[in-house]
């Protein structure tokens, strides 16, 4: 049911994707990967050419479906909480597909991954941004800016995705940010 292919075919079929993050760090990341062309859907595909800020479902019906499109979107949220609900009335439930895709347990440890530090976070038993400010001394790694700096060679970015995939407690029907990789 959740397959990779299932997911790709939404995107290439989508005339318009809502790309919702959860916070400063997921938008910075996006908005890296979408500079340089490494994700399946450039800001041409997106809804008002933007990410999107907006968690709640009401708050985005509210604030860009009832634009009369006529043609279905597809929204792909990027968000650390496998429970976080995002049911929309009935009135958008056929025009509208979500998915979902897992940063769990946070999206800080993409510099954790990136600085080799995986083994030692394990251990230490903390939040991964807690590790970050207190093992890594990276007193500002929640702060606006600070991943866009951090990552500023994609490159580097793209590896510490890969990396983090590949330990990954990836749940079934669950698709990561590796997934919305080219």
């Amino acid at each position: 049911m959740y397959k990779l292919e299932d997911l790709n075919r939404e995107i290439r079929s989508s005339k318009y994707i809502a790309c919702i993050y959860e916070g400063n760090a997921e938008k910075e990341i996006l908005e890296l990967l979408l500079e340089n062309g490494k994700l399946k859907f450039s800001r041409d595909n997106l809804l008002e050419g933007e990410l999107i800020g907006v968690r709640s479902a009401k708050e985005f019906e509210q604030r860009y479906l009832r634009k009369g499109f006529t043609e279905q979107i597809l929204i792909i949220r990027v968000l650390d909480s496998r429970g976080e609900k995002f049911k929309l009335s009935k009135a958008y439930q056929n025009k509208i597909k979500v998915e979902n895709i897992i940063t769990a347990p946070e999206i800080e440890m993409l510099v954790i991954f990136n600085e080799g530090k995986y083994a030692e976070y394990k251990k230490a038993k903390k939040k991964p941004s807690d590790y970050c400010k207190e093992n890594l001394k990276m007193k500002n790694v929640k702060a606006k800016g600070f991943i866009k700096d951090y990552f500023s060679d994609v490159n580097t970015l793209i590896e510490a995705i890969k990396e983090y995939n590949k330990v990954s407690n990836i749940q079934k029907g669950e698709y990561t940010l590796y997934d919305l990789l080219v």
